[in-house]
């Protein structure tokens, strides 16, 4: 087995500490650590409240990560106190990544987009997988309510600087990419498992499984 560490060895000035990137970086201002919080204040809310569009990391109980997006019309994450979110499960491809690493590790960190703004919200906190049929019911849209929600229990809160969106001119349409060449995901899902179809008969027996039902 390669020991972790030989996997980098080709690269100079791997970092090992965090002094030397304190050493390059310098302290942040006092104001950046003091802006986080351990509750949805009214800044908070106003952000949650116009959001369509997070993404939900996660990781095993050995630490491996993973990142889930998740959107619906927004607002869709809903506030149930200073203390508590609750977001709605809607169907997808059944793999239950995220699910299977709450059940070992029940901690979780959330990004909330709204298009158009360059701020985002950042919030970590300890969360459980729900059946509460109220609080579902509560989050039924299209008169489908959701198998499952997510109920997080809030510890940190930051906003997050508009830098990387500004960087990216995520929200410019005169600068985003001609998408040609660019995989779909029937196309994706051929070339990675190796599939002897056509996107037309995957995209069909998606149907047919229930798979692209949004809700």
């Amino acid at each position: 087995m390669v020991h972790q560490n030989a996997r980098f060895s080709q690269f100079d000035g791997v970092v090992s500490s965090l002094e030397s990137i304190r050493h390059v970086l310098r302290e942040p201002m006092p104001a950046v650590v003091a802006k986080q919080i351990d509750y949805i204040d009214d800044v908070c809310r106003a952000i949650i409240a116009k959001s369509p569009f997070i993404v939900v990391a996660s990781a095993s109980a050995s630490g491996y990560p993973d990142i889930s997006p998740k959107g619906d019309p927004q607002g869709f994450v809903r506030i149930l106190d200073e203390k508590y979110l609750a977001i709605p499960d809607r169907p997808g491809n059944r793999r239950v990544d995220t699910f299977k690493n709450i059940l070992a590790n029940p901690y979780v960190a959330l990004i909330f987009l709204i298009p158009g703004k360059g701020e985002t919200l950042r919030v970590t906190g300890e969360c459980r997988i729900v059946r509460d049929l109220a609080l579902r019911e509560s989050m039924a849209l299209k008169g489908k309510v959701p198998e499952f929600a997510l109920v997080v229990h809030v510890e940190r809160v930051l906003i997050h600087c508009p830098k990387c969106i500004i960087r990216a001119d995520l929200w410019e349409p005169e600068s985003w990419p001609d998408l040609s060449g660019t995989a779909g995901i029937e196309e994706g899902m051929i070339a990675h498992a190796k599939l002897d179809m056509t996107p037309e008969e995957l995209l069909a027996e998606e149907e047919t499984d229930g798979c692209a039902t949004l809700y």
